[in-house]
Parts: structure tokens; sequence; C-alpha cells
């Protein structure tokens, strides 16, 4: 055999390798959303190279018989091939001995090498790069192989099966998504620029309904403004001049005692067509939807859908109004920054190091503001000022301080035992201890 069919051959096993590889590494890497839509399109390959991701019993079996063959077959080749040449160089200049040893070394470094650069390295990379495509390309010399060496797989993936039973190990491929991954798949892309920031903040906004309560995105208790059944037209109107919003709850001497609830386009109506306005007796009032505090936000909305509703008073266990919460403030709870306007803000920074926090923001705020993964115990509160009455064990006054995740939370505002204000300072590495 002469030097040129050598270098045929090992060639053709380079090829032959490099089919393999390439194979190997897209059917590994091809995402198996994308090729549900290239099958949905119409790509019957595709639909083979999701059907081998689910078992890829066979196909890897078929991959490593071609890759071990074509190795030992290119090292038998290449040695032979090679070695010649490298002993008329070497023997004159080192002797039998050494010649003989460095020559034999020579033809399996400059086989290997190849092997290395053209059937494994450049192969792979191309195949990582574009999984997708080159899965579909090959799939079907892949089926050809898996048919012709069926006995060899039979065989080989039955004994790698029976061992993975013995092991107890899974052999299935788990293809679920989690929400952990469609959020690095959402960083991912804000990070190569397809999404802008604000657009991730908003998907991230609508998985987290699932999780937070609808307490975070209400009106609390101390903030309402209502009507009771005993107001006079003048303090109703008093109420309204001060505090103008679409609805007012109506209740019957305090505020857990719900009748129900007053759209103002309909007392503006009456004033407008000179009709005297009370609230006894009224077809003013009208029924409210009443949903308990630990519903989440995605339930939330889902009573409002099946509801036709979109204004309900949050009631706790003990049958007291926690507050209220309406459509614009769950929408409000998605879009995030994007629905708030300068001046209702809760998170202002006062200079690049520190920031004023509202005592009411819901933690979840926090932590995406300041990019903290978790707070201690979070199932316990809901807002920055529970985080201080939890950590601090006590309830809050001013100058009190809490040092966590390398920030330092202290209360300057009270309102009547309410934490109304914290101011949040980023802590350098000498920072005193959490007291």
């Amino acid at each position: 055999m002469t030097i040129t069919d050598s270098f045929l051959i090992i060639l053709c096993l380079i090829g032959i390798s490099c089919f393999f590889s390439m194979s190997e590494i897209a059917l590994a890497a091809s995402r198996k959303i994308r090729l549900q839509t290239m099958a949905d399109e119409g790509d019957i390959r595709a639909q083979k190279v999701l059907k081998l991701q689910a078992h890829p019993g066979s196909f890897f079996t078929v991959v490593q018989i071609g890759l071990n063959a074509v190795a030992i077959m290119g090292g038998i080749v290449g040695e032979s091939a090679f070695r010649p040449y490298f002993e008329q160089l070497l023997l004159p200049l080192l002797g039998d001995e050494w010649g003989l040893q460095l020559s034999f070394m020579c033809s399996f470094v400059t086989v290997t090498s190849l092997f290395i650069l053209f059937a494994d390295l450049m192969p792979k990379r191309i195949a990582m790069v574009i999984p997708e495509q080159v899965a579909v390309t090959f799939v079907m010399p892949i089926a050809f192989c898996i048919t012709v060496l069926k006995p060899f797989v039979w065989i080989f993936n039955g004994l790698a099966n029976a061992i993975f039973k013995l092991l107890q190990v899974p052999t299935a491929r788990n293809d679920q998504v989690t929400h952990d991954d469609i959020y690095a798949m959402m960083t991912a892309g804000t990070e190569a620029g397809v999404m802008d920031k604000g657009e991730q903040q908003m998907m991230e906004n609508v998985f987290e309904m699932q999780s937070v309560s609808v307490t975070s995105a209400m009106t609390a208790r101390e903030s309402l403004v209502y009507f009771l059944l005993q107001d006079t037209e003048e303090d109703i109107k008093q109420k309204i001049a001060k505090n103008p919003h679409n609805k007012f709850l109506v209740c019957d001497g305090q505020l857990d005692m719900i009748k129900g609830f007053v759209d103002a386009k309909e007392l503006l109506i009456r004033v407008i067509n000179g009709e005297k306005i009370t609230l006894k007796g009224s077809t003013l009032v009208h029924n409210c939807l009443i949903i308990p505090d630990t519903l989440t936000l995605s339930e939330s909305m889902e009573y409002f859908k099946n509801n036709r509703a979109d204004f309900a008073v949050v009631m706790n266990e003990y049958a007291l109004v926690v507050g209220i919460v309406t459509t614009n403030d769950l929408q409000s709870a998605v879009m995030g920054a994007w629905s708030l306007h300068e001046s209702e803000e809760q998170i202002v920074a006062r200079d690049g190091n520190s920031w004023l926090v509202d005592g009411v923001t819901p933690i979840t705020d926090v932590m995406r503001a300041f990019q903290i993964e978790e707070f201690p115990h979070n199932q316990n509160y809901e807002t920055i000022a529970g985080f201080m009455m939890y950590m601090l064990r006590k309830i809050p006054k001013r100058t009190d301080f809490v040092n966590y995740a390398g920030y330092k939370f202290e209360v300057v505002d009270i309102d009547s035992y309410k934490v109304d204000q914290l101011l949040v300072t980023r802590l350098e590495n000498d920072a005193p201890p959490m007291p």
C-alpha cells in the first residue's frame, strides 16, 4: 500500500469520525423548543431528532461503536503508513534502538493529532454553534446506521440498560422546563440584546404572580378612605374632594361592617342632576367582591375574571378588612416601575450608596432593587417593614437597624408604631455586625 492510499484511507476515517462526533454533540445540544417549532412547521427530520432525544440509547451506542472502530483502524493504518518514513529519517541519526522507538512515537503523535484536530475539535465546535441544523442533516444517516448495526446496538444497549437498572440510574432524558430555565433564558436574552431590562422585569413579574400574596399589591387598611351609611351628603362630598378615587367602600358604623361600594361616577351624575346623595337604602351601593388574604396575585386575577369585577375587599381569617385591591393594582404589580409615576416610587435613591424605602414596599421589590437573592424566612412577612419587625423581634423604633446582604436597613420614620420609612445604605467591608 502506497503512502497515497494510506493517506486517503486516513482521510476517509477522519471523515467518518467527524460525522459521528458532530452527530453526538448536535443531538445533545439541540434545543427541544426549537426542534418542536421546526417539527410543527412540517420538518419530518426534526421530529425524528426529537424521538432520538427521548430515547437516545440506540443512538449513543451506534456513535460509540463508530468512534471506537474508526479510532482503532486509524491507529493501525496511520502507524503502518507513517512509521517507515520516520524510520528512514531517524535511524541514520539515532541508531536502531532509539530510532525505532522515536519513529513509532512520531507516527502515533501524527495520526492522533490529525484525529484530534479534524475529527474531534473542529466538528464538535461547529456542531455546538448550529446544533439543530447539524442534527436534522445527519439524522437520516444515523437512522440508517442504527438499522445496519441493530444486532450490536441490541447487545451493547441491553447491557448498558441492565447496568443502569442495577445502579438505579435514570436513562430517560428530562426535558421539563422549570421557572429557573425560563429565568435563565430571559437573562441570556437581555444580555444578548434581544430583550431590554424592562421587558425582562415584566416577564419575571408575571411568573411571580403565582407565588406573591395579594396583600403585596393591595391598598392597606390604614390607607383606606370609605363612606359610612350614617355620612351626610356634605361628609361624602368632602371625602371625595380630599381623596378623588373611582370607588369607595360603604360600611355600617365601622370599617369591618362592609355593605358594598359606590362608584364615584354615579355620585357625580347625581350632583350634576341636582339629586340628593344618600347611602341608606340607595341603589348607589353595589355588592362588593370579598377575597381572602391568602390568595396569590394570580388567583386574585382569576377571581376578578370569573366574577367580572375590578374591585375587591381583602379579608383575613378573623373577618377583618386588611385592604382593598383592584385590577389596576394587579396590573401595576406586573408592569412594575412602568406603571408608577415618579411621586409613587417606593424606593428613591439619595446617592449611589443610599436609598429611602417606604415601609410598605413589598419584599420582592426590595430583593429586585438591591439584587438580594433571598431574605431569611420571608414566608413570615410581605413588606420591608415586616422584615424589620421579624429580624428585630420587637416593634421597631427610630434608629433601629439590621445589617443584611451587604446593606444596612435603618428605621428613620415611625408613625403610630408603623414603620413609615427606612434608610438603606450599602455597607463597607468593615460594617458592624447585625444587632
